[in-house]
């Protein structure tokens, strides 16, 4: 049975790169989530996510120009495709679905 919903790393990732734009490569989408998500994160676990996420079709990529203060190399920027922008949406979906009626969170915080 393939799986429909994202991990909530991936999710993690994917909302990362929509709130980046389109200057969205690894670093900043670390930095997106320790920041806002306020959970840190191993640049490589970054990385091999976002090579299963395109290997799924969830986010695309594309290569910049090659810049001087990275010794000549580009950096690899990512999009989030219409696949992907589908499951961040029926994830959550199923977690607002989850979260409703939970006694034990009605009117507090966590």
């Amino acid at each position: 049975m393939a799986r429909d919903l994202l991990t909530d790393f991936e999710l993690m990732i994917l909302l990362a790169i929509l709130r980046v734009g389109e200057h969205a490569y690894g670093v900043p989408i670390a930095r997106e989530i320790e920041t806002t998500g306020r959970r840190n994160v191993i640049l490589g676990a970054v990385y091999a996510a976002l090579e299963r996420l395109e290997t799924n079709g969830l986010v695309s990529s594309r290569m910049g120009n090659p810049s001087p203060e990275r010794g000549g190399r580009a950096k690899r920027f990512f999009d989030v495709t219409p696949q992907g922008l589908k499951a961040v949406k029926e994830t959550q979906r199923s977690l607002v679905a989850l979260w409703k009626g939970v006694a034990q969170l009605k009117g507090g915080t966590a």
